[in-house]
């Protein structure tokens, strides 16, 4: 089973003088300098030889996924700005009704008003 730190170093920069992988056979958490990539070793858990991977070069899964992640944002911002548009309209209306509203307040108290002068 692979362990935590080894989850966590997998992803290292190519900088990164060290290769962290697991054993093919019994999942044991290895490291061996960047130059034995290629190479077969034996495990330190089971004693197997096991392939120490290549650093997979990024460009090629990096790129595909980068231009996903850059259509799914550009489709995002574009809902973002329906709805931000369909914001804007409804705040307008509401304004348009609460004006209708007060307008319409303002016309009932002005009758109420005058009903009650004629009844004195």
């Amino acid at each position: 089973m692979q362990t935590e730190t080894a989850k966590l170093s997998a992803p290292k920069a190519a900088s990164d003088p060290d290769i962290f992988f697991c054993c093919q056979h019994c999942n044991t958490s290895l490291v061996v300098n960047r130059a034995a990539a290629g190479m077969s070793l034996s495990c330190q858990g089971c004693g197997k030889l096991t392939a120490v991977p290549k650093p997979s070069a990024p460009a090629a899964n990096n790129v595909a996924r980068s231009q996903q992640i850059q259509r799914r944002l550009t489709e995002n911002e574009s809902q973002r700005t329906e709805v931000t548009g369909y914001l804007n309209q409804f705040s307008i209306q509401l304004h348009r009704w609460q004006l209708r509203l007060q307008t319409l307040n303002e016309r009932r108290q002005q009758l109420e008003k005058d009903l009650a002068s004629l009844k004195t």
